[in-house]
């Protein structure tokens, strides 16, 4: 790109070794100025399916992303059976440039990206032309380029359907017209397999299902997607499920489902309780913690701006990366302060709109003991609008951690860690916090660097719902100067 400058992030992938090809602008890396070229090399360490993306301004809702898919070793066999292996890929689409929502993002007063326009199944989607205020010719649904995604099945044969989500905005719901789901995979870890009509899916999320061909073949089914967790306005994403021999492209004949209730908070939260590590893939959390971090997440207005903040700090990206900055220990790049471990919980009203008005924008992190055990308790609470909270999926770079439970209201530290799952949690790199809930984590932090953790909701992480983690920096071998050239390392590289 002669314009732009770009970070590509390896979702999933741990680094490792070489924290500074995790692909974060601001946190691992300067990001990659136009016409220049930098080279990640990485270890990839295990087997799953995983992500990579942009990680630079709003570049996700752009376009840059895609599949990383890691195959087993020679001999080593999963714990269910297919004949056919597939990758789906969900995305909602806007019709505005990235720059012009970014703008708002940050403009007095402030303007909201919206709901998307178009929900995409692998790259296709559908939009109703009579409504868009477009030149004549450009938006035409009956170019055979807009023909939805159709995925061709043999009856009698078995698919892996690897499945997931970089959606900028939108938690979705997926369904297969007429066929049951059996989740096995979530986030590259085996999941004790349970079966569901409907697969609840948020931005950062992958899952592998299995589905048998076994219907009625004459005819084809509707593969759906519908916006959940936010009252929809998007049109139902489309794709066909085509038994061979029929025509790929050939419609059902049947309506298109829309879906559960966009609301319906204790379905997904079924579902959600219901992703436990397989039976032979068990690895069991430490039974303790070393340090708990609890975090709320809240809406504030900083300097008349809307954003985004943790235990009232929303997150702003320094000029200098925090690694390069820890490990020549620049001290005036970054605010030397040390975050709040937790905030108010005996006064605060998670339900009512709080002014927050010591809120600020700022970049301090978390320095974390190298190889202990943290518990991160993330809380949610009403936004700037009455009687809303919403749904944000939770990415943490560099790590897996166990989910130890979820919770309603307002979490107590006395009580509800008695109800944790240490027996079979399972391990992910991305989770969703619930309205008006709590979500609980443990993680081991014992991969040297630093590390971002934020809400995968683009333009909420562009907001500030972000924090950063360091430990073991001294651990961290010498930065490849092709990380640098931003801030004050403009000197460190070679004109």
């Amino acid at each position: 790109m002669l314009t732009e400058n770009v970070a590509v992030h390896w979702h999933g992938i741990r680094q490792y070794g070489t924290p500074w090809h995790d692909g974060t602008d601001g946190v691992t890396q300067c990001a990659i100025m136009p016409g220049e070229t930098l080279d990640y090399k990485f270890v990839v360490d295990r087997a799953g399916t995983y992500l990579y993306h942009a990680h630079y301004g709003m570049q996700i809702s752009a376009g840059l992303y895609g599949f990383i898919i890691v195959k087993l070793p020679d001999g080593v066999s999963e714990p269910f059976a297919y004949d056919h292996d597939h990758t789906i890929l969900l995305k909602d689409w806007y019709h505005g440039s990235t720059y012009e929502e970014a703008v708002g993002l940050s403009s007095i007063p402030f303007k909201w990206v919206g709901e998307p326009q178009s929900l995409l199944i692998n790259g296709r989607g559908r939009f109703n032309c009579s409504a868009a205020d477009t030149a004549s010719g450009v938006c035409n649904a009956t170019n055979s380029d807009c023909s939805p995604y159709s995925l061709t099945v043999v009856p009698g044969k078995t698919y892996r359907l690897r499945i997931a989500s970089l959606t900028s905005l939108s938690a979705l719901s997926f369904e297969i017209e007429g066929h049951n789901m059996t989740v096995v995979e979530a986030d590259g870890s085996f999941v004790e397999p349970f079966v569901t009509k409907n697969l609840y899916i948020n931005s950062g999320e992958t899952y592998s299902v299995i589905v048998k061909a076994d219907q009625y073949t004459k005819r084809n089914y509707w593969i759906t997607t519908n916006v959940v967790g936010r009252k929809p306005s998007t049109p139902t994403g489309l794709g066909i499920f085509n038994y061979y021999p029929n025509y790929h492209y050939k419609y059902p004949t049947t309506v298109p489902t829309t879906g559960p209730f966009w609301n319906d908070t204790a379905s997904k939260l079924a579902q959600s309780r219901a992703i436990k590590a397989h039976h032979d893939y068990v690895t069991a959390p430490p039974p303790t913690s070393d340090r708990v971090i609890v975090l709320l997440n809240t809406q504030n207005l900083v300097n008349g701006i809307y954003r985004w903040s943790l235990n009232n700090i929303s997150l702003s990206l320094p000029l200098t990366p925090f690694l390069v900055s820890l490990k020549h220990n620049f001290t005036d790049t970054f605010d030397q302060n040390p975050p709040p471990d937790t905030y108010d919980v005996e006064n605060y009203d998670i339900y009512s709109v709080a002014e927050n008005k010591n809120a600020t924008s700022s970049n301090p992190i978390y320095r974390i003991d190298f190889n202990t055990t943290v518990d991160i308790i993330l809380q949610n609470a009403n936004t700037m609008t009455n009687a809303t909270s919403e749904t944000h999926p939770w990415h943490l770079h560099g790590h897996d951690f166990w989910i130890l439970g979820y919770g309603d209201g307002k979490f107590n530290i006395t009580k509800d860690p008695k109800s944790y799952n240490l027996a079979n949690p399972i391990m992910r790199n991305t989770v969703p916090l619930y309205p008006y809930g709590w979500t609980a984590l443990r993680f081991r932090a014992d991969n040297p660097g630093v590390w971002l953790f934020h809400c995968h909701i683009e333009s909420h992480f562009y907001m500030g719902m972000g924090v950063v983690f360091e430990a073991g920096i001294d651990k961290v071998g010498t930065l490849p100067k092709s990380i640098m050239g931003c801030g004050k390392t403009k000197h460190m590289i070679n004109p």
